[in-house]
């Protein structure tokens, strides 16, 4: 049982359990200390988690501009809690499932085992926004990347998937398809996430930039530990527990003026 507070709402939740992962997964690994990436793996990862990577990433906000319109979230310190939450329990963290279990499958070459982690994470987004918001950045991922990095994993799993790609699948794959540490590719892929919605945070309540970058520091050992849980679950132990975030997601579908997508 979790208890999640926002604001003066708190909303008692149990973990939602994933379907059972497909026989073709392989168990999960605990990974032994990985080096830093070499001077190309880090350029590359810079360039495809930078905001100026065109996937439209800073369209969405997923849930916090109903979150704020709600009462939720109104200063820096409720910002830190509500992005937190969503890291160590919510979408951010099943994201970093998905991606850990895409990488391994792309560099392993397994095609099916890619293709059946891709469905699972497309079918897991909670709402329509959101199925949205991570289905429209990974196809762009994946056009944007094949175009400038070619890369072999990407296009074997395309040629035996062309259902919807989550953002999470997308870079995974490139990242395990150019043979990028599974490690520091994940803790890039969950500071862009939460530096995303730090961003929209700032736009919406709004906050200085100096506060922006304070919540993101306060962030750090929460994306961490969430990155170190994620390298060891396997996809039929993933779960969420941030409900509060889905359901912001939910009404954001239907909220009368709004600056994002979802």
């Amino acid at each position: 049982m979790v208890i999640i507070t926002a604001k003066s709402t708190i909303v008692t939740t149990t973990t939602i359990m994933a379907r059972k992962a497909s026989t073709r997964d392989k168990p999960a690994r605990v990974p032994s200390a990985s080096a830093l990436p070499d001077g190309s793996a880090l350029y590359r990862l810079m360039a495809w988690l930078s905001p100026a990577y065109p996937v439209g990433a800073f369209s969405y906000s997923s849930g916090i501009e109903w979150a704020v319109e709600a009462g939720d979230v109104t200063d820096a310190e409720t910002l830190r809690r509500w992005i937190a939450t969503m890291v160590a329990q919510g979408g951010c963290f099943c994201d970093a499932v998905f991606f850990v279990h895409a990488h391994r499958a792309a560099a392993d070459g397994d095609h099916a085992a890619l293709r059946a982690v891709a469905e699972l994470a497309a079918a897991f987004a909670p709402s329509k926004e959101r199925v949205l918001e991570t289905t429209a950045q990974g196809r762009a991922f994946v056009e944007t990347t094949r175009a400038a990095w070619p890369c072999a994993a990407l296009d074997g799993f395309l040629k035996v998937s062309d259902g919807p790609i989550a953002l999470p699948i997308a870079v995974g794959a490139a990242c395990g398809g150019h043979d990028i540490a599974l490690a520091p590719a994940l803790a890039a892929f969950l500071h862009a996430l939460a530096a995303n919605l730090i961003s929209a945070g700032v736009r919406l309540i709004p906050l200085g930039q100096t506060d922006g970058q304070r919540v993101l520091a306060a962030l750090e050992p929460v994306a961490a530990a969430a990155a170190e849980r994620a390298m060891a679950t396997p996809l039929d132990e993933l779960g969420s527990a941030a409900f509060r975030a889905d359901i912001a997601g939910m009404r954001h579908e239907t909220q009368y003026t709004r600056l994002f997508r979802s």
